[in-house]
């Protein structure tokens, strides 16, 4: 069996499963499901507030998902960000990733690699564990393969400009909440 078709195989499993409460739709990479915890409170408020703050702001015929499937057959990805801006096409116009406690890894390195080789041109991290966010733009390539040739690294409290082929889109992150000790799964001080 070649990969594209075990990707294949593996898109039509998932079609038919049903993940047990407190786990997420899983998602497809190396060959295998990638399953995770449903996210916090903090985690769903801040994709709650990001959400409404791009919805406001995009042109008529632009969506903002979230939870939105993407997937890639010749990479034999699918993935899940948790925010989507689209306008319909194949690829969205930005994803973004608000990075939970046991997700940093996944969140910073493999989709940091798999977003510019699906064709993904923005791609937003919110960060609740420290407080900041990482914005990188503008694909090219680095070591052969596609990568992102822009990287905005700055903590809550700035703005965030998304500037797209449709206007610039802001992000206030002031108001963005923090995880707790308890949502880090760490214990009391």
């Amino acid at each position: 069996m070649t990969e594209q078709a075990f990707y294949q195989r593996l898109r039509e499993l998932r079609e038919h499963y049903t993940p047990p409460p407190g786990v997420t739709h899983p998602e497809i990479s190396g060959g295998a499901f990638l399953m995770t915890m449903s996210p916090c409170r903090r985690h769903q408020i801040t994709t709650a507030d990001l959400r409404d703050q791009l919805a406001s702001q995009v042109p008529d015929g632009v969506g903002v998902l979230e939870a939105a499937d993407i997937g890639d057959d010749v990479l034999g990805k699918l993935r899940v960000p948790d925010l989507v801006v689209t306008n319909g096409g194949a690829v969205p116009l930005l994803a973004i990733e608000i990075v939970s406690p046991s997700t940093a890894g996944t969140d910073y390195d493999a989709k940091g690699h798999d977003y510019p080789a699906m064709g993904i041109p923005r791609y937003l991290i919110v960060d609740p564990r420290d407080g900041t966010w990482t914005y990188q733009w503008q694909i090219g390539g680095r070591e052969g393969r596609p990568a992102y040739e822009n990287r905005l690294h700055l903590p809550y409290g700035s703005t965030v400009a998304v500037a797209t082929d449709l206007g610039t889109w802001k992000l206030d992150t002031s108001g963005l909440p923090l995880y707790s000790r308890k949502d880090m799964m760490l214990p009391p001080e």
